[in-house]
């Protein structure tokens, strides 16, 4: 768990510094930096949605996936879980998109393959390279993030905790049946999901990005399921 927790320092350094910065942003240099970062996010998720994977798979679960988290409502959820913990805090950080940065950064730092990878390498090998190398990056992001976001990027450390720390304790348990197609396809359609942070961050359309990511529950179900599909359609 050092790794994990120490990618989550990184996040809240960045973030710190990044709210620093923020306050002393003129409104258009703010917006340069929401261009540079949507740009930046939109070319991240194209590399990352490149992985091998079935394109079958891939939009079919995009689909059920996003029609399944609008049922649900998961984006509400998740901004009024955002909100809650706004309210929580011991003193007023104002007004800003607090929900929205700590949904649009926990995903764009939880999604990717380095995510899974790196947690598992620490959980059995205890090798903690990749995850040390994901804080440096997560941290560089944070601090633009925090800059244009405000301070609810640097609850997304929360997310980070969490997901890294369960796949990095569940890694012994879960590694026997994690093959490199199956991460390969979940970091491909988290990519899709990070595109779709991209979008938004260039204002181009308003995505409800967290409806989506049930998809990435979707895509593992079609993975565990492709030896029997391919039976059944060849």
């Amino acid at each position: 768990m050092i790794a994990t927790v120490i990618n989550a320092i990184a996040v809240l350094i960045g973030s710190m510094i990044g709210l620093v910065l923020k306050g002393k942003i003129h409104d258009k240099y703010e917006q340069t930096v929401f261009t540079a970062l949507g740009i930046f996010t939109f070319v991240l998720g194209i590399t990352m949605a490149q992985e091998s994977c079935n394109v079958l798979y891939m939009v079919f679960s995009l689909v059920l996936g996003g029609l399944l988290g609008t049922w649900i409502g998961v984006e509400d959820l998740v901004l009024r879980f955002g909100e809650w913990m706004k309210s929580k805090l011991p003193v007023s950080i104002g007004e800003g998109p607090f929900a929205l940065g700590f949904l649009d950064a926990s995903v764009l730092f939880c999604v990717g393959a380095l995510t899974i990878v790196g947690s598992f390498k620490a959980g059995i090998d205890k090798d903690y390279q990749l995850l040390l190398l994901k804080s440096v990056m997560d941290g560089s992001v944070a601090v633009l993030l925090a800059a244009v976001m405000g301070v609810g990027v640097a609850f997304s450390a929360v997310s980070i905790l969490v997901v890294q720390g369960l796949l990095t304790i569940g890694s012994t348990y879960v590694a026997p049946y994690v093959e490199q197609p199956m991460i390969d396809a979940v970091s491909a359609v988290g990519g899709l999901l990070v595109i779709m942070i991209g979008i938004n961050l260039l204002q181009l359309k308003k995505i409800k990005t967290a409806n989506f990511m049930p998809a990435l529950f979707m895509i593992i179900l079609f993975q565990l399921a492709d030896p029997w599909l391919v039976r059944f359609t060849g």
